[in-house]
């Protein structure tokens, strides 16, 4: 085992004993109290089986057949997500040639943050995914089932699906994907005409088409966001089936895992041999293959607030330390947008995770002695689904990739290390993906233009206000602001700048996510704003320096004038009402900090008092 990820996983062992220890004797509790239908009173369980058919009735009455809870995402607004439709029925039956019953327990909300961008909308996504958590909790509450599947894939989804079966960690539970999209228009060649459009290029119609043939059917987007990020992490953590998490949508093969899927959560219940519920699976050493994992391929900077809130769920307690040490110790074997100019899709094509699996174990980069839904160790993750006359079958995959501009190995990385680190300074502590900046480093010191919304931006741009050497700092957009969204409609704008030749960098207490891209953001600063950070108080004209060498993210301000400086107060009125914001004031009120999550599910009475 690779002696720096041996020393940060002892570190977090240590660190997490008493909330570990206290999550392990709570799902032991819940799994001696249940998942007993014969708990329930006749009352009771004859409502829990009142719609199913005679056969399903009679076997859910035995107590000896499982009962399969189905979870799902499904809307058809999410290309992502509009596969799931066909899901349950192929699920149940499945379910029901082996025996057992499976029955939809319960749908959660899924909105698409493509669609959201810049809208009022994207003020709720971030807290979507607390409300998946509870809707997770609400579909599982029945005490009627022996086992679970996720059905979900794109940003907040996942996790919140995460964060909703560990609450459950006594149930086994299998996570489910869909696929990505086949590839459509370059990604590169996408965020070309963005770039176009934003210089006044190309008009409205040009970058819906753009937009359109990228954008293009049924399935995951195809670049390397949250979506996908979400599950690399969910099969690095043993989650999934082996090799299933980049099978395009509609596919015999797609269909064919998902009924294995569904079988094997019949096999892991308490009622055989081979009990292996969630909360024995997700422990500190997964949740570090996961880090590694996400960091060796240069994925989501959004996991450094979903993974921690994930695995404060299942009593382990990482930081944001733990993710920058884990990316020094890590090398990136990826190039996949916006890291690199290929999709998803030719990652897959390379060798796809069963040659991701094999770099990483074989350098000793993950632990292999963790629970999966397969059983024990990460041997079988190195192997490819395949059909053979109609049966699926797993076989060994590629021991080495066929696309070394894609996928490297360990020797011949594309950097030296995973690609994120945190700042801290006076302003506070931030994270910044360097994975897909041109240079390995950045240092810019320049003066800062201040922004209190992402809209104004737009107008400053126009008006060649930022035609010079800048950082741009756009405050008041955390958690307990207004809810942070993510800033991607600032892209493509800096982006001109910094082809301009211009020296140009964005600190900002909201988020930038997956897309993260060429230009340096140092994002998810903390204490944010609103909070009393020292962001509230950055002036125009102040120099601001943001350093990844030496770690420094500083306002270059004498502590006296900062002292007698008020902090600024933003007007986010306009960002609280109108599209339901209104309804999630009380959520934006307990909601922890980026560095502990940006969650609101583990505020408690001592916390506020």
């Amino acid at each position: 085992m690779n002696n720096q990820i041996a020393d940060i996983t002892q570190r977090i062992i240590e660190r997490s004993k008493p909330t570990r220890k206290a999550y392990l004797e709570k799902i032991e509790k819940a799994r001696r109290q249940g998942p007993h239908r014969g708990e329930l009173s006749c009352g009771n369980l004859a409502h829990g089986f009142a719609a199913c058919g005679a056969t399903e009735k009679s076997d859910l009455r035995s107590m000896t057949k499982a009962n399969v809870a189905i979870v799902s995402a499904y809307n058809d607004m999410l290309s992502a997500h509009q596969p799931y439709e066909t899901y349950p029925t192929i699920i149940k039956d499945a379910v029901k040639e082996v025996g057992s019953v499976a029955q939809f327990a319960g749908g959660v909300p899924a909105m698409c943050d493509g669609v959201t961008q810049g809208n009022p909308g994207m003020d709720l996504s971030l807290m979507s995914r607390d409300v998946i958590a509870k809707s997770t909790a609400v579909a599982l509450s029945h005490n009627m089932f022996d086992s679970a599947m996720m059905l979900g894939i794109c940003d907040k989804i996942v996790p919140g699906l995460l964060l909703g079966s560990l609450a459950f960690g006594h149930l086994p539970t299998i996570f489910v994907p869909a696929g990505p999209m086949p590839s459509g228009l370059p990604n590169k060649d996408k965020a070309r005409v963005r770039q176009q459009f934003a210089e006044g290029k190309v008009g409205r119609e040009e970058l819906l088409e753009a937009e359109s043939q990228s954008y293009h059917s049924a399935g995951t987007c195809t670049f390397y966001g949250t979506a996908n990020s979400n599950q690399l992490v969910v099969e690095t953590m043993g989650l999934h089936l082996p090799g299933s998490s980049f099978v395009n949508p509609g596919t015999p093969l797609r269909d064919a895992l998902t009924k294995a899927a569904a079988v094997q959560a019949t096999r892991l219940t308490d009622l055989g041999d081979d009990y292996m519920p969630i909360g024995h699976i997700v422990d500190e050493k997964a949740i570090v293959n996961g880090l590694v994992a996400l960091l060796a391929t240069g994925g989501s900077t959004n996991h450094t607030m979903h993974l921690v809130a994930v695995a404060r769920a299942a009593g382990v307690i990482i930081t944001w330390d733990d993710f920058s040490e884990i990316s020094n110790a890590v090398p990136l074997l990826t190039r996949i947008y916006p890291n690199g100019s290929a999709d998803i899709n030719h990652f897959v094509a390379a060798g796809g995770m069963a040659v991701l699996f094999k770099e990483l174990l074989d350098n000793g980069l993950l632990h292999n002695d963790v629970n999966t839904i397969c059983g024990r160790g990460l041997e079988r993750y190195t192997q490819e689904p395949r059909l053979e006359d109609g049966e699926l079958v797993w076989r060994d995959g590629a021991g080495t990739s066929a696309d070394k501009e894609v996928l490297s190995s360990v020797k011949e990385p594309f950097k030296p290390d995973g690609g994120l680190s945190v700042l801290e300074g006076n302003l506070g502590r931030a994270v910044i993906k360097t994975s897909a900046l041109r240079n390995p480093h950045c240092h810019i010191k320049a003066p800062a233009v201040v922004f209190e919304d992402q809209f104004e931006l737009d107008e400053a741009f126009r008006d060649g206000d930022l035609n010079k050497d800048c950082i741009v700092v756009v405050r008041f957009q955390g958690p307990s602001a207004i809810g942070m969204p993510e800033l991607h409609r600032l892209t493509p704008p800096l982006g001109v700048l910094q082809d301009r030749g211009y020296k140009v960098a964005l600190v900002t207490d909201g988020r930038m996510s997956g897309a993260s891209g060429k230009v340096p953001a140092a994002i998810h600063v903390t204490p944010e704003a609103f909070n009393g950070g020292l962001l509230a108080k950055v002036q125009n004209g102040d120099m601001v320096e943001l350093n990844t060498q030496t770690g420094e993210l500083t306002l270059c301000v004498e502590q006296g004038e900062l002292d007698a400086r008020e902090p600024a107060k933003a007007d986010l009125a306009n960002h609280h009402e109108g599209m339901g914001r209104e309804l999630f004031a009380g959520m934006r009120s307990v909601m922890t900090g980026a560095e502990e999550g940006a969650c609101s599910l583990f505020y408690t009475q001592e916390q506020a008092l």
